[in-house]
């Protein structure tokens, strides 16, 4: 095993360069201080020996820590993606850094982001939680460290937080589909423990009951993979059903997508035989061959707005946001059922 390399320092730098340490942090910082000659040649020195500046020795010595953590479920999936994006463009605003994760929904990997993020000295992190209990966010911000919960409503009133009514957005997709003259629906969702899938699954019910509606006989549960490898297992699953729903609302666009995707390849016309609502209006789903209806959210506000409640650090009152989702109807669900 070849020995670790050493880190070039500014020592380094000073010396290949032939001036003094404080000339090159003056080069880094303030370079109108230093005539053009030498700063010549302590770039040239810099560029020789690959030196990167430490950041996190700069913002600790500078008393101002300017970097900030974020763990999301999934960054693959282009609605956290979107939502990355928000809070990258807030923090970039104000000259901070942002470190990003996805804890794939399992506690154990958002508890050794948690940590690596703590060990990096960062200012603060914005969390979807993988489960109900907020407790080790709790001990993170007793340890001096800002929280702010993404995606998530906040079950205690001193944790800030950011969230969608998915409650509304789940009955909005219900209701659309019940309007089509629907009367059983399918719900391709993820399990309960993430309280977005759980949230769509009440909407859903409420809205089939406001209908007179049976929830039970009514709506088609089938629980599947969060992406688009799920939605394709969903509609084989139903496929096979003997008594065959005509409409399937999806708990996100990547789901959908396998939906669309599958029933397409099966020979069903989406919508003239069966409807297909998704989640999210990420960006492709208003490009699909049959465009797709969708519940959209807000999803650079969302992080934007965490970023927000970041910056105006640990001392500021806990503020709690409550984005409202709206029903973007196209092509995928128009078609009133037989």
């Amino acid at each position: 095993m070849s020995p670790r390399t050493r880190r070039t320092s500014i020592a380094d730098v000073a010396r290949r360069a032939g001036v003094s340490v404080g000339t090159v942090s003056n080069v880094l910082n303030r370079p109108d201080r230093v005539s053009p000659t030498t700063r010549e040649r302590v770039e040239a020195a810099i560029a020789e020996l690959s030196f990167v500046r430490n950041g996190s020795a700069r913002q600790l010595r500078a008393g101002r820590i300017t970097t900030v953590g974020a763990i999301v479920l999934d960054i693959s999936n282009p609605f956290f993606t979107d939502v990355t994006r928000g809070i990258e463009e807030r923090l970039t605003a104000d000259d901070y850094t942002l470190m990003v994760a996805s804890s794939d929904r399992e506690p154990e990997r958002e508890a050794r982001y948690l940590r690596l993020f703590e060990e990096h000295g960062v200012r603060g992190v914005m969390v979807v939680p993988t489960g109900e209990s907020i407790d080790h966010l709790l001990a993170v911000r007793e340890r001096g460290i800002g929280v702010v919960l993404l995606d998530h409503p906040s079950p205690v009133d001193s944790v800030s937080s950011v969230a969608v009514d998915d409650v509304l957005g789940g009955a909005l997709a219900t209701r659309h589909l019940l309007d089509q003259g629907h009367t059983r629906i399918a719900f391709l969702n993820g399990t309960h423990s993430i309280r977005q899938c759980a949230d769509r699954l009440e909407g859903a019910r409420r809205a089939l009951a406001d209908a007179g509606r049976d929830p039970d006989a009514a709506l088609v549960e089938v629980t599947v993979p969060l992406d688009a490898n799920g939605g394709e297992t969903g509609i084989r699953a139903l496929l096979e059903a003997d008594d065959r729903p005509t409409a399937v609302f999806c708990v996100n666009d990547l789901v959908a997508l396998g939906a669309l995707r599958t029933l397409r390849r099966a020979g069903v016309s989406v919508p003239d035989d069966v409807a297909l609502v998704g989640y999210d209006d990420v960006t492709f789903a208003a490009e699909l061959a049959t465009p797709l209806t969708s519940v959209r959210q807000p999803r650079h506000e969302l992080g934007a707005r965490a970023a927000d409640m970041m910056l105006r650090g640990t001392d500021a009152p806990a503020e709690h946001v409550v984005f409202k989702p709206e029903l973007v109807v196209r092509e995928s669900s128009t078609t009133r059922a037989p």
